[in-house]
């Protein structure tokens, strides 16, 4: 009797624990969901608009949306300069993403004197690095930062790690439109979520 109670024992521990795991996994999604459902758009110093692909001097479709909501906020007159972060995507690439952005904004009609770029990052990590270095540089204190829906919640926590004072602004609309993209970019967020907190902790 003595075995068969320390496996039922075993397995009640096991239970536990992954209802544990579910409702930590359910709990983080649903604050994915909700800072991507905010827009805390307020007047800053600087729009930030994170990168994303590029294919040579046209921004992907993802990287569009993001472009035209910073444009728009910075056409409401939200903050007189505009932070476009982003490399070089790959071997043999032309421009940097922030290159583009910077196009993009010039022909909307943003003056260049209010574009800052930096052109050296990767990972949303690096864009906010260096987003950071750029604001103190330029005595710019609050931000607004623009990126995907689902996206922004990592954006936030690690735009306060780099000591930025962040407003969340995401796309209204997003590219990531059928159902196994937009689910796909989840896990994808919700994996470096994690992944970014065990960095953190170590």
């Amino acid at each position: 009797m003595k075995p068969a109670r320390r496996r039922r024992g075993r397995w009640g521990w096991c239970w536990r624990l992954g209802w544990l795991v579910l409702l930590w996994l359910a709990g983080v999604s649903a604050y994915i969901v909700w800072i991507g459902q905010r827009d805390q758009a307020a007047p800053a110093d600087v729009i930030i608009v994170l990168g994303a692909a590029a294919y040579d001097a046209r921004p992907s479709p993802v990287f569009e949306e993001r472009l035209r909501h910073g444009v728009e906020l910075y056409q409401r007159g939200l903050a007189p300069r505009m932070l476009f972060t982003g490399g070089f995507g790959g071997t043999g690439a032309r421009f940097a993403e922030s290159q583009v952005g910077r196009r993009y904004a010039l022909k909307a009609g943003v003056p260049v004197r209010a574009i800052l770029i930096e052109t050296v990052s990767r990972t949303t990590r690096q864009n906010l690095q260096q987003a950071a270095m750029l604001m103190q540089a330029n005595s710019l204190h609050r931000a607004i930062i623009v990126s995907d829906p689902l996206h922004m919640a990592r954006a936030m926590r690690l735009a306060r790690k780099e000591g930025i004072d962040a407003l969340a602004s995401a796309t209204p609309t997003s590219r990531f439109r059928t159902f196994s993209t937009r689910w796909r970019f989840f896990l994808q967020e919700l994996y470096f979520f994690h992944r970014d907190l065990f960095l953190e902790a170590v």
